[in-house]
């Protein structure tokens, strides 16, 4: 009988020293990925950065908030603001089952760059401000990236009304950007 009890408690005594050495194992793998996530994140910042400064890139946006706080999760590859040299496109479609003047359940405008500014704050934060003009917008379009990752948000305030929006997502350069752009006017 002891002999039983002897083998029961050393085989518990194993069956618990494993699942330490797990618990170890789960501990280092959780802190690996981790790493492995912020060295993701600096690339991606940089990368967004350079995007930036060559006003070559696209801001895909995966949620719109609203004049007065209301959210709404939205596709990225059809809600984005993207700057090509002096033209910039700015388009939001939404998830209903009416086409939208774009096709797609929301609006597309062109239009032209003007006062393009990139600063760098203290924080480490990039923020860029710019003008849009163009025949179905005139806006001045706010973009602050955060640091040490490519997340952003985007606040499109029109010059000729207060119906002011805001848009989350990540900034891309435009090879890496996957975007449909429906009709525009």
């Amino acid at each position: 009988m002891r002999k039983i009890v002897l083998l029961i408690t050393m085989a518990l005594l194993v069956l618990v020293g494993s699942l330490q050495a797990q618990n170890t194992e789960q501990k280092l793998f959780r802190e690996d990925k981790k790493i492995l996530q912020e060295k993701l994140d600096s690339l991606l910042a940089i990368e967004a950065e350079h995007a930036v400064k060559e006003k070559a890139f696209t801001l895909e946006a995966d949620q719109v908030v609203f004049k007065y706080g209301h959210t709404a999760y939205v596709n990225s590859n059809t809600n984005f603001v993207s700057v090509q040299g002096d033209k910039a496109v700015v388009q939001v479609a939404f998830n209903i089952p009416i086409s939208g003047p774009n096709g797609l359940g929301g609006v597309t405008v062109n239009g032209s760059v003007s006062s393009y500014e990139v600063k760098k704050n203290k924080q480490g934060s990039l923020s860029v401000t710019m003008n849009v003009m163009g025949t179905g917008i005139s806006a001045r379009v706010d973009i602050s990236i955060y640091k040490g990752t490519n997340q952003a948000t985007v606040d499109i305030s029109p010059n000729f009304n207060s119906n002011r929006f805001s848009l989350q997502g990540v900034v891309l350069p435009l090879e890496k950007s996957n975007v449909f752009k429906g009709r525009s006017f």
